[in-house]
């Protein structure tokens, strides 16, 4: 019985390739981005661009896994290049991917608030954001009060049964527990200004929390905005449903 001839395949290098630069670019855009090396829309850029490679990683890898799996003549080795090559490229392509579906399912805006005809107020938060970041005069775009209502129509104010000081409290050491930068806290004006960072790219998103009575209730609006992004892909309504969530459970 003839021996099969052994040849490496070059699908499963090239896929190797692909994703270790592939890997090295995103890392490059987030460390970029990070680091006040790059702006947000050149490392989005580049972030896109490393992803379109480690498809072409996964693509590849996809290939050779077919060519070492199917018998022929000859035997096509290269299983662990085109598997490696295959996780890499998934580790760069699935967070870029699965963001970017996300952003089709909501509202292109990234200012939200549990209160559109008075929205909370930013003051001290203000003197943190430049001429580069999105403005926060809810005017941008002009309907974003009609895209918040479609696309979050259940988002508005947590009214409980609890005194304020002691809600203002717990929405402080909430605010600590999840690691947001605290700007600001006034107990008077029941207001706390907070920002976010976000794990992967390291976008800011700013927070103000407004603590408030009306008819015996107490009332928490929320607001959380972007610094930067044309779409916040989600992002602001889960947090502020998130945190009035936990808080309303926090008082049970």
């Amino acid at each position: 019985m003839k021996a099969k001839t052994k040849e490496r395949s070059e699908f499963a290098r090239w896929s190797f390739k692909h994703a270790c630069l592939s890997s090295a670019i995103a890392a490059l855009a987030v460390l970029g981005y990070r680091f006040g090396i790059m702006n947000y829309q050149v490392a989005l850029v580049i972030l896109i661009g490393g992803a379109a490679l480690g498809m072409m990683a996964i693509l590849s890898a996809i290939v050779s896994i077919f060519a070492i799996i199917t018998p022929v003549d000859t035997k096509v080795t290269g299983a662990l290049s085109a598997l490696a090559g295959l996780a890499l490229g998934l580790a760069v392509v699935a967070p870029v991917f699965l963001t970017i579906q996300a952003g089709y399912k909501v509202p292109r805006i990234h200012d939200i608030s549990t209160d559109l005809q008075n929205p909370p107020s930013f003051e001290t938060i203000l003197t943190l954001r430049t001429a580069e970041h999105n403005a926060l005069d809810r005017q941008t775009p002009a309907n974003i009060t009609l895209l918040q209502q479609a696309g979050y129509p259940e988002l508005g104010p947590l009214l409980i049964d609890k005194d304020p000081s002691q809600a203002f409290s717990e929405a402080v050491a909430l605010v600590r527990t999840r690691g947001w930068e605290i700007i600001a806290v006034s107990a008077e004006d029941g207001i706390i200004e907070a920002t976010d960072t976000t794990q992967f790219m390291g976008f800011k998103d700013d927070i103000v929390i407004r603590v408030s009575t009306k008819a015996d209730k107490t009332i928490v609006d929320m607001r959380s905005a972007s610094r930067v992004g044309i779409s916040d892909m989600g992002t602001n309504a889960a947090r502020i449903k998130a945190f009035l969530h936990d808080l309303n459970s926090s008082e049970k």
